[in-house]
């Protein structure tokens, strides 16, 4: 898969230290995130790491924190810092993209619905094919304006749910690993 990459999005310890912070779904996450970067590293996929970073607070560099989630095993071909929630805007990423002949990407990371569903979306309009590894991407509950607490597995449902066939393939990590869909004979 010469033009595929992974991008592994904000799977950083700065979440550690977040007050909805949540350890319910980690075990699970992180198996399958390991298993979609042994499995890129294995078919000489690059893997691409993008930090999300801020002047101060847990995200700073300088807090020590901007870097990868434990116990992870990870050991980039490039890494990048972003400031926004797409990885695309500012921080390098897609000058990387075009240089290496990357057309296609894997997405996953932490949060699903934010800075993973923001840069498949941006991806998308930008002409990357697109492959949403939902089983690799965390997020917590959240309440909205109304005080209904949303679980993650309905956050991940509602990501999968608008990206699905608009912006991106949902895929697990062994589709997504297995190379981009068949074409159908017209």
């Amino acid at each position: 898969m010469p033009d595929t990459a992974l991008l592994v999005i904000d799977v950083q310890e700065s979440f550690r230290h977040r007050p909805y912070w949540d350890e319910a779904d980690l075990p699970r996450f992180r198996n399958r995130l390991q298993a979609l970067i042994d499995g890129a590293v294995a078919r000489n996929v690059p893997v691409v790491q993008v930090f999300h970073v801020e002047d101060a607070g847990p995200f700073a560099v300088a807090s020590g924190h901007v870097r990868t989630l434990e116990p992870l095993r990870l050991a980039p071909d490039a890494v990048f810092h972003k400031r926004r929630h797409s990885a695309l805007v500012g921080s390098g990423l897609e000058v990387w993209l075009n240089q290496h002949g990357i057309t296609r990407l894997l997405v996953s990371g932490i949060r699903t619905e934010q800075c993973c569903e923001t840069t498949t979306r941006h991806a998308s309009d930008l002409g990357y094919a697109v492959d949403y590894v939902a089983e690799a991407t965390l997020t917590f509950a959240m309440t909205d304006a109304a005080g209904r607490r949303w679980s993650a597995d309905e956050i991940r449902a509602r990501t999968e749910l608008v990206l699905a066939g608009r912006f991106a393939r949902i895929a697990t990590v062994d589709q997504a690993l297995a190379g981009p869909p068949a074409r159908r004979a017209a």
